[in-house]
């Protein structure tokens, strides 16, 4: 092992950090690095340099309550009353996590990461009381959450926009070239957003929520957006747009 980084020490929560981890090559502080980004499950964005460890950012991307702050490798401090315990205690995010296997996008283009995410709390509770419970020997209760997609400017862990849903949706996303963010919708809806601003462009009502993360390619001179929902796959052209007009691309 050359180096580690650990986003949950001590984990307690079910946050396995599994989330896709996007790898970037770009300048940062005046400084070529190859680098890696993750919004990992308990609510943190990281920016790590890949080839050394060093941890170059450590924020939020949603608002949570578990972490004290960090410590001197950008590794979050658990705060112990926030553990679970045998009468509860609440905590953010939930079980799901804030994030999820759903796919994130980085686009060079904006600058930015973006995550489909969700704040929830849960109600942890601690069943085993021995010595060494396993995981952490309980189990939790769902509570109120509220799901969106958070655009993070990659460098600074900053949020630049947020859309937020209706209802709770997760999905996976796909960020092009021609500065359009599609994502699964809570309408049973593929949905396309601006990808600076995050304003809504246009949306598809289909037979099912989407299930994976759409796709984006070019065949003959023509590109197709793809998404599956539930048992179907369904593909969308892009039609020529007029000459005065932005291309999606």
């Amino acid at each position: 092992m050359m180096w580690y980084h650990q986003s949950s020490p001590h984990y307690t929560h079910d946050w396995d950090s599994t989330e896709t981890a996007v790898l970037i090559d770009d300048e940062v502080n005046g400084q070529k690095r190859k680098l890696l980004a993750q919004a990992a499950r308990n609510g943190q964005y990281f920016l790590l340099d890949r080839v050394a460890g060093t941890s170059l950012v450590s924020a939020e991307f949603v608002k949570t309550n578990w972490a004290k702050g960090y410590d001197g490798q950008g590794q979050p401090i658990p705060d112990p009353a926030k553990m679970p315990q045998v009468d509860g205690t609440l905590v953010t995010p939930n079980v799901g996590g804030a994030s999820n296997w759903q796919s994130p996008s980085f686009s060079p283009l904006t600058g930015l990461f973006y995550v489909s995410a969700v704040r929830g709390y849960s109600i942890y509770y601690l069943y085993d009381t021995s010595d060494n419970p396993m995981g952490w020997g309980g189990g939790e209760r769902g509570g109120w959450s509220e799901s969106m997609i958070q655009a993070i400017e990659y460098k600074t862990g900053k949020i630049r926009w947020t859309h937020k849903w209706e209802d709770n949706v997760r999905s996976g996303l796909v960020s092009t070239a021609g500065n359009v963010l599609f994502s699964g919708g809570p309408s049973d809806d593929l949905v396309a957003l601006d990808a600076t601003t995050g304003q809504a462009l246009w949306h598809a009502f289909l037979n099912g929520s989407v299930t994976n993360g759409p796709i984006t390619y070019e065949l003959d001179g023509r590109q197709y957006v793809v998404a599956a929902a539930d048992d179907t796959l369904w593909s969308f052209v892009l039609n020529p747009a007029p000459a005065n007009a932005p291309r999606l691309k």
